[in-house]
């Protein structure tokens, strides 16, 4: 059988170009499974059928494989069996209406109050860059918007006296997001006390500027976030994602309801924000268990 995977070897290269880590990664998949073939005494190809490539999965997964593994095999079980049928080695493809498992969703990291709390603390309030840090943190935490929306936010967008900021990144529909008491003391001390003097032009649109006086980038900031999360010494990998997942976790845990979260995340599908429902829950359980005398 090592002939079919020297000929599925030349026809990646040739006709589907593939790179040469995904060519490794398919030519140890079929291996493997050529192998396994030859243990339960399948000596030809065409007996190969839906029913084998169904338990070779389940030999992975009984393996320990990871789920992502054996879908990743699965692709490249259908890639080897494509091959054949071009070639009329085989008059069916096995793989046809075999699905590939479905990885387990996984929850995102979250900050305790007490963490955010320390994280927020960490701009140097008596420095420009501090003042534009802070008002930076405070309104990702306040509002829940993702990174990409806060570099894109202009001037216009901050409604400081009806305390709210209007989102509309990538002519999305637009969003109009209330800030917390906290967030918009930081982000009107940044607008009135240090933004004007990092501007180059008078015409800058951006709210957030670095210091040559242009918008800011997502890596600008996620620099950032790494440098505060560093010297706060949080035992957790924070990303710039993180306080956004914090604000949903910590608005459910509080009682808002799911639609008005969804609504402030800008999901298009309820779905997408029901995962911070299972954080709460998983909360509850870890109190639970810590608490009660009996669990």
């Amino acid at each position: 059988m090592n002939n079919y995977l020297e000929g599925f070897t030349q026809y990646l290269v040739d006709e589907k170009e593939v790179s040469k880590n995904t060519l490794e990664s398919y030519k140890r998949d079929i291996l493997q499974l050529i192998y396994f073939l030859k243990e339960k005494n399948i000596k030809y190809i065409k007996e190969m059928n839906k029913t084998t490539i169904i338990t070779y999965l389940l030999y992975l997964q009984k393996s320990g494989k990871a789920t992502s593994t054996i879908s990743r095999n699965l692709a490249s079980i259908r890639s080897f069996s494509q091959f054949l049928l071009n070639e009329k080695y085989i008059d069916k493809d096995p793989t046809i209406h075999l699905e590939s498992p479905k990885s387990e969703k996984r929850l995102p990291a979250i900050l305790t109050l007490k963490e955010v709390e320390l994280l927020l603390a960490q701009p140097d309030e008596n420095s420009e860059k501090g003042i534009r840090d802070k008002a930076m943190l405070e309104l990702l935490y306040a509002t829940g918007i993702r990174v990409s929306e806060l570099v894109a936010l202009d001037y216009s967008h901050a409604n400081l006296e009806m305390a709210y900021i209007k989102c509309c990144k990538n002519n999305s529909k637009e969003r109009v997001i209330p800030m917390g008491s906290m967030a918009k003391k930081a982000l009107e001390k940044y607008m009135k006390d240090v933004r004007e003097n990092i501007i180059k032009e008078e015409t800058e649109e951006s709210l957030f500027v670095n210091y040559y006086g242009r918008r800011l980038t997502r890596q600008g900031f996620w620099k950032i976030i790494k440098k505060y999360t560093q010297q706060a010494k949080i035992d957790k990998k924070i990303t710039p994602h993180t306080l956004r997942h914090s604000f949903a976790t910590h608005l459910i845990q509080n009682g808002a309801d799911l639609k008005s979260v969804q609504e402030m995340l800008g999901h298009s599908d309820i779905s997408t924000t029901q995962v911070y429902t299972l954080l709460t829950k998983n909360k509850v359980k870890e109190v639970y268990n810590k608490t009660h005398p009996r669990a």
